[in-house]
């Protein structure tokens, strides 16, 4: 469920307690109608509304924990995690630690709106580091190219194809991260530098 509509545009519009009430009723009965049946909750800070109920990772995993059921979950969109001032594998640690991670949505942007571009081409450490998290938190689910290459006129085929290429490429250097004790041990010490000289290393080569 994207709930886009849901949301509103002017102060004194609405009551806030009630707007938020009648959203978690409304999830509740879906989510409720079939327990089998997993519902997933995608966030977006805004667009079509000024602002919307369900703008970021937080807010969503409010509403699944006071709903309280167990087939609901979250959807990350890579460019919507952006575009609310997010960093996306922390927001999936979020969601593996508070909920479950039921999608995930890849593209690209410059988080000043959902620009819905190519994987990889912005955003590429933020990329990897995301799929490096969903990895070890177990998600097992299917990554879709949530993109808009038909808005400049790009051979959608062509732009679905050099997707897939580059989150192949993007999953063997998570593989190399993996097998490398010097990151984590980086990531332990939270020392900035010699992580980024590992990454690197691991996406350029080595030096000479």
């Amino acid at each position: 469920l994207w709930l886009g509509q849901d949301g509103f545009d002017y102060a004194f519009q609405a009551d806030y307690a009630t707007l938020w009430q009648h959203e978690i009723d409304g999830i509740r009965e879906v989510a409720g109608h079939d327990p089998d049946c997993e519902i997933s909750l995608e966030y977006k800070p805004n667009e079509p509304r000024s602002y919307s109920l369900m703008p970021d990772a937080a807010t969503t995993l409010l509403a699944i924990r006071e709903i309280g059921l167990p087939n609901l979950g979250v959807t990350l969109d890579f460019a919507h995690v952006l575009y609310a001032d997010e960093q996306p594998a922390f927001a999936a640690a979020l969601v593996a630690r508070h909920s479950k991670l039921l999608g995930v949505h890849l593209n690209d942007g410059y988080a000043k709106r959902d620009d819905g571009l190519m994987v990889g081409a912005v955003h590429t450490l933020q990329t990897i580091e995301l799929l490096r998290q969903i990895r070890r938190d177990g998600y097992a689910g299917a990554i879709y190219f949530d993109t808009f290459p038909d808005m400049t006129g790009l051979d959608p085929i062509h732009e679905c194809e050099v997707n897939i290429a580059t989150v192949k490429r993007m999953l063997r250097v998570v593989e190399r991260l993996e097998k490398d004790n010097r990151l984590s041990t980086a990531i332990d010490r939270q020392d900035a530098v010699a992580s980024q000289a590992i990454i690197q290393e691991a996406m350029l080569g080595p030096e000479n």
